[in-house]
């Protein structure tokens, strides 16, 4: 545990030390001491009780207390801003509209999914997130349309966090950072990495577009909201132990997310893909990418 820390802690330095040196000082910084916020953390439990000691390594959240209070906050933030606008967005638009808003916001990430793909050498998935991109830009109408699903060539999603894990980089404990919600050290540098790579926040940064970065941000989380608005709503009323359950499901998800949507051969339980709502097939111009 300690050797993994280590090397997280040498990694954000380097990277902190990059990335300031070309301006992102305080962009960066925000999510280092979210990875580093686990200083004052839950005690561990006695050594001597082997059961409690499995099961706090097993958990690995050693900043529950921390991670909790900071859950807290995004809660009351989503209660209070995101919840709201969601409920209105969903209310004020049809589900078609959504669905093009969604193709959209996943074609506006291509690149950064053929750079991770590129990265795994995962090749024949990055010349479909290529194929996809080209596509979806010209006959898809921006992005809007999601034409080359029609065509055989079905959205898939990678990130940075994502890449590291397949280069075998431990994930470190579990992290909820303020606002973005729930990570881990190895995501952490993985959301810092796809920020830095993705050609529109580059574009925006050197064109002084200051409201480019702060508007995609918020129409993703508008879009992640009003996505699974009826499963997280669900999942809050039916947890007895909602911040417990978020924890799991996130880390199915990113299991699946990193396994491409197999099923882990050294886990005994399914895939969670398995266990996805299924919904009404939209239609052509309708039809929704599969997203995070």
């Amino acid at each position: 545990m300690k050797e993994d820390e280590a090397r997280f802690s040498l990694m954000l330095n380097s990277l902190f030390k990059t990335l300031s040196e070309n301006g992102f000082r305080t962009h960066f910084f925000a999510l280092a001491v979210a990875c580093i916020a686990l200083v004052g953390c839950a005690s561990a439990p006695d050594p001597k009780d082997v059961e409690a000691v499995a099961e706090y390594q097993e958990i690995n959240d050693p900043g529950e207390p921390t991670m909790r209070a900071i859950f807290a906050f995004n809660q009351a933030l989503d209660k209070a801003l995101v919840k709201p606008v969601t409920v209105t967005y969903r209310n004020i638009t049809s589900q078609k509209f959504r669905a093009k808003a969604h193709n959209f916001l996943n074609n506006l990430r291509s690149p950064v999914i053929f750079f991770n793909d590129v990265l795994q050498g995962e090749f024949e998935r990055a010349i479909t997130t290529l194929l996809r991109f080209l596509v979806n830009s010209t006959a898809g109408i921006l992005g809007f349309n999601d034409v080359a699903a029609d065509l055989g060539f079905e959205f898939h999603d990678e990130d940075f966090g994502q890449t590291l894990a397949i280069w075998n980089m431990p994930e470190g404990p579990y992290l909820m950072l303020p606002v973005l919600g729930p990570s881990n050290p190895r995501d952490a540098v993985g959301r810092v990495v796809d920020f830095f790579i993705d050609p529109l926040n580059m574009w925006a940064n050197n064109n002084n577009h200051d409201w480019v970065v702060p508007t995609h941000t918020a129409l993703k989380v508008i879009d992640f909201r009003a996505l699974h608005y009826d499963t997280l709503e669900d999942l809050e009323r039916s947890s007895l132990d909602y911040y417990a359950a978020i924890r799991s499901l996130y880390r199915q998800r990113r299991t699946d997310k990193i396994n491409n949507g197999q099923a882990d051969p050294s886990k005994s339980i399914p895939s969670i893909s398995e266990f996805q709502e299924v919904e009404p097939a939209p239609s052509h111009s309708e039809k929704i990418s599969k997203a995070n």
